[in-house]
């Protein structure tokens, strides 16, 4: 039975998007380990729609031994192999390596002292931005903020980060409310990141 709640448009009826829209996009995540497998599977989405990386992504997370980087970042030709033959997963040969060298990347900076969550924040002052779309209005692909962490990303040398692809994680990951404000998950999302409506 449909509810009447007003949703974002972009979610549609699908019921896996329209929960994915429901619980998670928006919601403000703090987690490193969380924040890097957010980052792959939008990595893995490029060129794709995302409603196939929700489909495939509890095959992925097994395939990926939860997206944990100490495991990952130890994989060698024997795990790609593994991956490449797994039809659960966005086989891309391109993909793998990056997920690969980025974990490897993550540990780098942990072993270093840097907290991966904190670096990310960063780029928007360490608190969700707030936008107040009506829900009719085109979002921006990209955005001052996520041109500057593509490009720290890359200097880094994470790959499949372009700007389009890091606006898109920012928003799924609470760094940004891109929920239109007639969307009943726009307030929500507000006081989760402890806003209050102005």
């Amino acid at each position: 039975m449909p509810d009447s709640l007003h949703r974002c448009a972009w979610c549609g009826t699908d019921p896996l998007y329209v929960a994915y829209h429901d619980e998670e996009w928006g919601v403000p995540e703090y987690d490193a380990r969380a924040l890097w497998e957010k980052l792959v599977l939008d990595g893995f989405q490029a060129g794709l729609a995302w409603i196939t990386i929700l489909r495939k992504r509890e095959g992925m997370r097994d395939a990926f031994d939860g997206f944990d980087p100490v495991k990952v970042a130890a994989y060698g030709e024997d795990d790609i192999a593994r991956l490449l033959g797994d039809a659960r997963i966005i086989r891309s040969r391109a993909k793998i390596n990056a997920a690969i060298k980025g974990a490897r990347i993550w540990l780098e900076m942990q072993e270093n002292g840097e907290d991966f969550s904190e670096w990310l924040w960063s780029f928007v002052g360490g608190a969700p931005i707030q936008n107040h779309w009506p829900d009719s209005d085109a979002r921006p692909v990209a955005t001052p903020e996520s041109e500057a962490m593509a490009k720290a990303l890359k200097k880094r040398g994470f790959t499949f980060c372009g700007p389009v692809i890091v606006y898109a994680f920012m928003q799924a990951v609470g760094m940004v409310n891109d929920h239109g404000v007639e969307c009943f998950r726009h307030r929500q999302v507000r006081a989760l990141a402890g806003g209050s409506e102005t």
